[in-house]
């Protein structure tokens, strides 16, 4: 089968093209591609255990930790102890985390153009992204149960 023929390809030449128009964008706020989505989650939902983010990134433990080191000591995020429960740490915008928000605006409304496609067609591709995420990742789980 040739290369151009391959679904993941398409997938891989894709990814690689939108966070391409991203770097720029995000050079202008100081993130990396995976802070901004982690600032994204944070401004959606506000403060998250950093087993929330987590999921909601569909990322592990140990991938978010750095990330969220980094916003830190950026002055963006606080993280600090759960009071509840000890072995969680939360996670917090600092003012200056909000204040990024208005200048993150414009970034998806370029995003928007830069897709060159319609709202509608937009959404469809989004869902149809989504199912496949969970279909493959529903897959990887039953082929690790099977091989443990």
């Amino acid at each position: 089968m040739l290369l151009e023929d391959q679904l993941c390809f398409a997938l891989y030449a894709a990814s690689r093209a939108v966070t391409a128009v991203y770097r720029p964008l995000l050079d202008e706020l100081g993130l990396t591609y995976p802070q901004y989505l982690v600032m994204l989650v944070l401004w959606e939902r506000g403060s998250l255990s950093v087993k929330e983010v987590s999921t909601a990134l569909h990322l592990d433990y140990g991938t978010v930790t750095p990330l969220l080191k980094r916003l830190e000591a950026l002055g963006l995020v606080s993280r600090r102890r759960r009071t509840d429960d000890e072995r969680g740490v939360e996670v917090a915008l600092t003012d200056r985390g909000r204040k990024l928000r208005e200048r993150a605006g414009g970034v998806p409304v370029e995003l928007g153009r830069a897709f060159g496609l319609d709202p509608a067609d937009r959404g469809a591709l989004r869902d149809t992204l989504v199912v496949l995420t969970r279909s493959l990742t529903d897959h990887a789980q039953a082929a690790g149960r099977r091989s443990a």
